[in-house]
């Protein structure tokens, strides 16, 4: 049993060494001086064959080799897009400002920063958890818009921009629920108008409006209760949050919702301040 144990131990053994001799050989090989077209041209058939780790540290020998070559800017770049392939957002979007701060006037600029918005965008999670990565995605989208609204990449740009807004948006809804459900008007309220006045492109919109008549008949304000359930069914006449905040109302406030003529031409804005 003991040399079973011995022989065991020694396998283990041999076949970790075996590892690091195999990683060592690889390193030294990506490592070796050569020209710098071979090395791109390795990094290029590693990137399509979704070796990622393997295309991105050739990239970087391409840069490290051949600092002043036509070649090493452009390495820089797909060092940045291969480490993005291989879910290393981190080292990716480090990279990306480098290059963007190195090359402002590269013409894959806007690329530049269309995938540092990906870095963020792809590593969104669900509005229950922390938004940090949301915000920086719509900062970068931001950006690419403001400096390049030509460029191929803008539509794209828009779209993903559109779905971090909603998803900010949604993150205060989530926070807005639970204080409404927890009898935190006051608190709910604050949320429910941050989503109607800094988010008014999102899906969020009409549920946020009906949450706040409820908060204000909670509260007793039925004035504003009934100026915000205006507010919804001016903007949203057929949606079922304007069909239950009616239901709420009591029936002298939905006679005057009825009535109530002077919300044509108004923005949300200008509707929801009180009288």
């Amino acid at each position: 049993m003991r040399a079973f144990l011995i022989l065991g131990c020694c396998s283990a053994l041999m076949l970790a060494a075996c590892g690091t001799s195999g990683k060592k050989e690889e390193d030294a090989k990506i490592t070796a001086e050569r020209p710098v077209e071979t090395i791109y041209n390795e990094a290029a058939d590693a990137l399509d064959n979704s070796k990622y780790k393997t295309a991105a540290k050739l990239f970087a020998e391409v840069d490290r080799q051949h600092p002043y070559s036509q070649w090493a800017t452009q390495a820089q770049l797909m060092g940045a897009y291969a480490l993005y392939k291989a879910s290393s957002y981190d080292e990716a979007s480090i990279a990306l400002e480098q290059f963007i701060r190195l090359h402002p006037g590269h013409k894959d600029i806007d690329y530049a920063y269309y995938l540092k918005g990906l870095c963020s965008y792809d590593q969104i999670t669900d509005v229950t958890r922390d938004q940090d990565m949301t915000s920086d995605a719509l900062e970068n989208f931001n950006t690419l818009l403001k400096l390049f609204p030509e460029s191929k990449y803008a539509r794209d740009t828009k779209l993903k921009r559109d779905l971090t807004l909603d998803h900010l948006a949604g993150k205060h809804m989530d926070i807005g629920r639970y204080y409404l459900t927890r009898n935190y008007y006051t608190a709910a309220i604050k949320r429910f108008m941050v989503v109607v006045k800094d988010y008014q492109t999102t899906t969020h919109v009409p549920e946020a409006l009906h949450r706040l008549v409820e908060a204000y008949m909670h509260l007793g304000l039925i004035d504003e209760a009934t100026r915000v359930a205006a507010v919804l069914g001016y903007n949203y006449p057929g949606s079922p949050w304007y069909e239950d905040s009616y239901k709420i109302l009591n029936a002298e406030q939905r006679q005057k919702l009825l009535d109530d003529r002077s919300f044509t031409d108004k923005t949300i804005d200008a509707l929801l301040k009180p009288e």
